[in-house]
Parts: C-alpha cells; structure tokens; sequence
C-alpha cells in the first residue's frame, strides 16, 4: 500500500460544501501540498460564475486539463498532493484519475440547507448561491467502482479529515 504522504485525494463537492477547509487541514496533516482547484480556472470561467451562470462543459474542459496535469506531475514524482474540485460529473473524475489510477476522491455531501446557508455568509467568493441548485443537478456521486469515501459535512472538518485518515 502507499505511504499515505505519497496519496493524492481530490476533496471533492459542490460549491460551498467545505472541499477548500477540509483540504487544507488534510494537506497539513499528510505535509503535502494543496491545490485550490478553484484558481486554475480561466478569468471567463470566473466571470460566467460570478454573473450567475453555470459552467458547461465544454467551459469546464481546459480547468479539468489544467488539474489533470497537476495530479500527473504529483505521480510522477511519487508526491502527496491534496486538490479541492467540485469533480461533480463522473467524467470528470475519470479524467483526473486517468492522471494517476490511485487517485482518491473525498467526497463532501450534506443537505441543501447547510450548504446554502455555508455560502449565503461566505464573503468576497465568487461563486453565487444561486448556482447551487445547477451544481447539486450535476452532481453524480461516487460510484461503488471510484476509490474514496463520502463523508457527512455536518461534521467539523477536523474528525472530516480524521475519516479521511483512517482510510
């Protein structure tokens, strides 16, 4: 088995679901690094989800390439690495773990009210409530095939990143 500071995980979620705390807390206790997926997205991708629109896509392409080259580069070097991604469409994993077949997925699911609510008092993020109810529609969730765990957001995401730990 791999040495856990060597794993790669994907925290994974729609918007608001805690994936950026989660996988900060997970990268310090595994002393790897963390990637916000969030800042590998072009300045038209933001500016599509800041005026309220959802991302199709076609839009979604060159962000997923761009992470897929990151978790590569990981493996390659036999590194750790924690990325926070939505990952929300089944696809979407694949083509991340075709970047490395031992990738993990953390996947961070709660009710619609919690996460609302997460990102109704969230400031300065780009990313508008109004595009959860689209994000929880694309949603596919973990397969029993996908390597990883869900895990409930009702949690603090320090016993989160315990789960993950025990794994």
């Amino acid at each position: 088995m791999t040495n856990q500071t060597q794993t790669r995980w994907v925290v994974m979620g729609v918007s608001g679901c805690g994936k950026s705390s989660v996988g900060l807390q997970l990268a310090g206790a595994l002393d790897v690094p963390f990637l916000e997926g969030d800042t590998y997205h072009s300045y038209a991708n933001v500016a599509k989800m800041t005026a309220g629109v959802p991302l199709t896509d076609s839009d979604r392409a060159d962000w997923l390439q761009a992470l897929h080259q990151q978790i590569r580069d990981a493996r390659l070097k036999n590194s750790g690495l924690v990325l926070s991604c939505s990952s929300l469409k089944r696809r979407y994993r694949d083509l991340l773990r075709s970047a490395d077949p031992e990738l993990r997925f953390a996947h961070l699911a709660g009710p619609r009210e919690l996460i609302a609510s997460r990102m109704a008092a969230r400031k300065d993020h780009y990313m508008p409530a109004t595009l959860l109810d689209s994000q929880l529609a694309a949603l596919e969730p973990l397969q029993d095939d996908e390597a990883g765990l869900v895990l409930d957001i009702g949690k603090a995401p320090a016993e989160l990143v315990q789960q993950i730990l025990q794994t």
